[in-house]
């Protein structure tokens, strides 16, 4: 399957996507810290590096969105139509790839 880009234009698209700081993570972030918790972001040390850790209660969040994780009835939990038989492999592999991190915590 061909690109409607060129490799340049993809490089742009694909630069602009995020994997932290994203708006869903800097509203959770915002609220704790309202709220009175304190935590770290992104920590390596731990597997899976979760967004957010919470050190003094033990606790880790993730923040993912329904893309992967695909929510019962919500509207962005969805396959896409076109390369759709890569996108399911991919999510497969994640969903193995990241079992032992949930089993972690």
């Amino acid at each position: 399957m061909t690109d409607i880009w060129d490799k340049q234009k993809r490089s742009e698209v694909m630069s602009k996507i995020r994997s932290k700081d994203t708006k869903p993570e800097l509203a959770l972030r915002k609220a704790l810290f309202a709220r009175g918790f304190r935590y770290r972001v992104n920590d390596t040390k731990l597997s899976g590096k979760p967004d957010i850790v919470l050190p003094k209660y033990k606790t880790v969040i993730f923040v993912h969105g329904c893309f992967w994780h695909k929510h019962e009835g919500c509207k962005y939990a969805y396959t896409p139509k076109t390369n759709t038989k890569f996108w399911v492999d991919k999510i497969t592999a994640f969903y193995r790839e990241t079992a032992h991190i949930w089993q972690d915590y």
